[in-house]
Parts: structure tokens; sequence; C-alpha cells
């Protein structure tokens, strides 16, 4: 089997451009697709909250009510935010064409720079945490954890280069069986609350006084609940991928998204406040309440699977908008343009694949460790998530559109909380956020590079009238020969057709070689000339490439072109190559830079 055979029986078969239509998103599949990242952060958000309050005492419980309130406004603020960004940039693009549009290119750059490694850290996070569900349910497998990641990675990533259409049917029913199986868990917890079946003195009362607590750990606490938000913006970043109207179904899903977030996070966190769960290294908060509220029975198996399936499956919102992001960069020539390539598939197949690799190189470096990995998540998103909020703010003062002042209004206080939401981050946290400080700066260099060069390439190869020019007056040809072969005598009848001089240039290692190969080639070309290159080192590459450099200068005076013909035989069979020395590959390379020097290739297919 081929390798193209390998690559159709994992990925499909190509589909033809004028099929792109065919492979925009419905509402449905949208939801499940792009929000499947933000609806997974209930498995771990409330979670994320209990740890913080362990540190005080089970009496701190109670905190993580008023703590969830905090988060929800957070999130209503970040809905309506994006909804209007949504209406605003129906291109697609989210926060980075947003600051760099009204903030500025650096602004812009450093929110694109922090989404496409939050994307990454989507990817590694969401895996994580469905491996972690996994071996909840099969303690056995806690020694497998970063293989299983890994295996998880690389099944989605090939679910993904199948195409956007196709991993949204498959995606899907997870994220839905997922949202009814926390919903069945919150309404059967909570009717076991109100008809008594739960003893009250499992949780402490709200109002109750903590001795230790202080406002330091409750907006550490707060700043881990906003976990539960990462993922809001990525329907704004893959607006392109909705069918039509674009914009106007986005909206409606991130309505839908919102809403879905918010009762499943609120009813999560209420219950394991009223069941006095406390989090666990080996077992989940969802794995203890599903425990608490079912037992171990089909119930309980059924929660965990759900679980673990949309945890790993989240990472489906990098997939689908971290290539978008990078196609948008691209464009604006701050990320290489193979991003903006579509694949076979009609995805952005080199995103994809950057990104898979990216996120295995993460799990490896963290080891799987997935509250190693959230707090940089976390800044991850608050970063383009004030930059986006404060960028819509100057967008309404400067145009003043009917409204202007609300949904001013609304950017505002997104604006505010996200920023006092990544202060408290860093404040808290900055032993495990500063990479950030770090990795953003070379991120926005390596932008700007990339910028740099595509500015000069582009300055180059611009076109501009001169009146009259230097024509060339010929073409230099330089045929290096290793014997007098069928290989040659090919290359030969080329040069002579492309070049008005052909010079034929033999490199010896003794001097008996080399008079043997002027006897030779007299009798075989007489009418080429023939240069020998005596090379008592045995190098070979050396003095080819001295000669070249010698002709090319003297060419150049002269007004003529130099041109490098390298014979080559092609072997029938791929492994043949390596019965034979690639001293053509090798001259090639050396002289791929040479920037007035045209190398041309005469290959000789061999028949068996």
């Amino acid at each position: 089997m081929n390798r193209s055979m390998v690559k159709r029986l994992i990925i499909g078969k190509p589909l033809k451009s004028s099929e792109l239509g065919e492979q925009k998103l419905n509402k449905l599949k949208a939801l499940a697709i792009l929000s499947s990242d933000a609806l997974s952060s209930v498995a771990y958000g409330t979670e994320q909250i209990l740890i913080v309050l362990t540190a005080v005492g089970f009496l701190a419980y109670w905190y993580s009510i008023p703590i969830a309130i905090g988060v929800l406004v957070l999130l209503l603020a970040l809905i309506l935010s994006y909804r209007q960004i949504i209406y605003a940039y129906p291109q697609g693009g989210g926060a980075y064409i947003v600051s760099k549009k009204n903030l500025g290119e650096k602004a812009g750059l450093i929110a694109g720079g922090s989404l496409l490694v939050d994307y990454i850290l989507t990817v590694a996070v969401s895996v994580c945490a469905g491996t972690d569900a996994i071996t909840s349910a099969f303690p056995s497998l806690h020694p497998y954890n970063v293989l299983i990641a890994i295996i998880l990675v690389v099944f989605i990533t090939i679910l993904n280069l199948r195409g956007v259409t196709e991993s949204a049917s498959i995606l899907a029913y997870p994220v839905y069986l997922f949202v009814f199986a926390i919903l069945i868990l919150i309404a059967t917890g909570i009717w076991r609350v109100m008809t008594g079946q739960v003893p009250v003195d499992l949780h402490s009362s709200i109002g109750t006084v903590v001795p230790g607590i202080s406002i330091f750990i409750l907006l550490k606490a707060f700043s881990s609940g906003c976990s539960a938000l990462t993922g809001v913006e990525a329907i704004s970043n893959a607006v392109t991928n909705f069918k039509e109207p674009p914009a106007k179904n986005a909206v409606r899903t991130l309505m839908l998204m919102g809403v879905i977030l918010a009762v499943l996070f609120s009813g999560i966190t209420f219950l394991a406040y009223w069941f006095g769960i406390t989090p666990k290294a080996e077992e989940t908060v969802i794995s203890q309440l599903a425990t608490e509220v079912f037992g171990k029975n089909v119930l309980y198996y059924f929660i965990q699977v759900t679980t673990a399936l949309i945890l790993v499956l989240a990472a489906n919102t990098g997939y689908a908008a971290f290539p978008l992001l990078a196609v948008n960069l691209a464009t604006d020539k701050y990320m290489p343009r193979i991003f903006s390539v579509r694949g076979d598939r009609l995805g952005y197949s080199n995103g994809i694949v950057t990104l898979g690799a990216a996120s295995i190189l993460l799990i490896l470096l963290f080891k799987g460790h997935t509250e190693l990995l959230i707090p940089l998540y976390a800044v991850g998103v608050f970063i383009p998530f004030t930059l986006s909020q404060t960028g819509m703010s100057i967008k309404w003062i400067k145009e003043k559109p009917i409204g202007w002042k609300g949904k001013l209004s609304i950017n505002l206080i997104g604006a505010i909380i996200s920023f006092s939401v990544l202060m408290i981050l860093f404040s808290t946290k900055f032993p495990k956020v500063w990479p950030v400080l770090v990795f953003l700066p070379i991120m926005v260099l390596i932008f700007h590079k990339i910028h740099h060069h595509y500015r000069n390439v582009a300055d180059q190869l611009r076109l501009e009238y001169k009146g009259t020019s230097v024509k060339l007056k010929g073409n230099v040809v330089i045929l290096p020969v290793a014997g007098i072969t069928k290989v040659v005598e090919n290359s030969l009848e080329y040069a002579e057709m492309v070049g008005s001089t052909v010079i034929a240039v033999y490199v010896a290692f003794d001097r008996e070689s080399e008079k043997l190969m002027e006897e030779k080639w007299g009798k075989f070309r007489p009418d080429i000339r023939l240069v020998t290159l005596y090379s008592p080192y045995r190098s070979l590459i050396r003095p080819l490439r001295r000669f070249i450099n010698v002709i090319e200068e003297k060419a150049a005076e002269q007004d003529y072109r130099v041109t490098v013909i390298i014979p080559q035989f092609i072997t029938k069979k791929n492994w043949h190559n390596m019965l034979h020395n690639q001293s053509s590959l090798l001259l090639k390379a050396h002289l791929l830079y040479k920037r007035n020097i045209i190398v041309t290739t005469v290959p000789y297919g061999l028949k068996i």
C-alpha cells in the first residue's frame, strides 16, 4: 500500500473546491464543535474553586456560591460583548482583528499570540482532563495518563483532517449526551435536596464565619473559577464556518452556549456545596458528585463516560479556531503562508497538524498534569478578553453609531472585569503563569520577523518600469560529470539546447583517473570542452563550488547567465536510493542560495 493510499484511507478522498459550501456548519453542529470547550469547563471549573478554598478548610466551601455568582456575571458580560464583536466583525478573527483595528498592530499581535497559545492549551488541558476522568473511573490506568492523552490527540487530529462537517457530525453526539447527563445529575441532585434526602450537616451554612479567610484567597478562588469561561471567544473567531447568514447564526449559537453553560456551572457548584464535596487528587468532583447522587451504578458510569468524552472532544474547539486564526495572521503576513492553504478535505490542514504536534509536546512537558496547565490556560484567555473588550470600547467612542452608549457600557464593563481577573491571576498565581511574560514577547517578535521578511520579498519582487534594461548575451552551462554514461549523454543533449557555451567538469581524486577521463572524453565528445579539477583531499563539492564561482564572476562581467545542470538517475524503487551516493543532492544544497546561478536537474529514469 503506497503513501497516497494510506493518506486516503486515514483522511478520506480529496474534495473539490466547489464543495466548500457543504463544509459550513448549522447551529446545532456549530454548538457542538465550537462550544465543547466552554461547556466542558463545568467539569473542572467548580473543582478549581474548591481546590483554593480547601487551603482554608471545609467551612470555607460556602464561599463557592458567591464566587460562582461572580463568574456568572462575568459570563454575561462576555457573551454580550462577543455578540457585538460578531456583528461588528462578521469576517471572523475575534480578539485579533478587534485589537489590531482599534488598538494597533502590537495589541493585535499580543491578542493573536495569546489565542494561538491558548488553543494549544485548550487541546492539552481538555485531553488531560478527559484522561483524568477516564482514570477516575478506572484507577488501574493512572500510570498511562500521558500515553492515553497522546493517543487521543492523534485521534482528534486525524478526525479534523477529514473535514469540519465530518468531525462535527461525529462530535455532536458526545456533546449533547454530556449536556443531557449533567442535567439529569443536577435535576436528580436538586430533587434529593428538596425532598430532604441529603443531610444538612454535609455543608456549612452560608454566612458562616471562617477563620483564616482573606480577600487574597477569595480572589484566587474567583480567578480559578473563571477557568469555566475558557472557550467563550471561539465562536467569534470562527464566524466564517457558519452557514448563511453567518453572523446571525453565530450569535444565536453564542447565546445558546451561554445559557447552557450558566445552567450547568450553577447546578454543579450548588450541588458540590450542598453535598460537601472535597477535591481529591485521584477522583474528580463530578465523579464524587455522581457517586453521592446515584451510587456506582449505570448512571454513574454514563456520566463519567460522557464527561470523559466531552473533555477530550473539547479539544476540538481548538482545532476549529486555531487554523482560522492562523489564516488571519498568515493573510496579514505575520505567519507563514502555508497556514492559509486548504488541504485535501478543504480544511486548513497545516494549522491542524501544527496544533496537534504542539499539544503533544505540551502534554509531554507537563506530564499530563491538568492543574499545572489551567492557570496558563486562563491567562491565555483573559489577555485577549481584555484587549478585545477595550478595542470595542475604543471603536464605539470613535464611531458613535446609534445606541453606542449602551454598547460602550457592555464592552467597558467586560474590559474592566476581564482586566481585573487578569491582574488577580498574575498576583495570585505568578509562579505558575510567569512563562506568559516570556513566550508572548517572543511570539510577537517572531510575528514581526516574518512580516518584515514578506515585506522585503515584496519590495524586491515588485516590477518597476525603468525604460531600458540590460539584455543577457548568452547562457554558460556547467555540467558536472562522474563518467561517460547514458545519464551524461542525456544531460549533454539538454545542455546544448539551453546553453550558448557548455563546459563539462570532472573532479579527479588522483592523476591517473584525471588522465584517463581526458582521453575518454576526447573520443566521446571532443566538441564539448572538458575541465578536470584535481582534488587531493577527495572533496567533490569544494572544487566544483570554487570553479562555479569563478565562472559566475566572469560571466557576470560579460552579461552572461550561468546554469548548472546536474545529471541524476532515478531508481525504480525508493529503497534503491540507499545503494547510491547522493552527491547530486549535496551539490544542489550548496548551490541553492547562490543568487545568480540557475540550478537544473536532468533526470534519467532506470527501468529496473
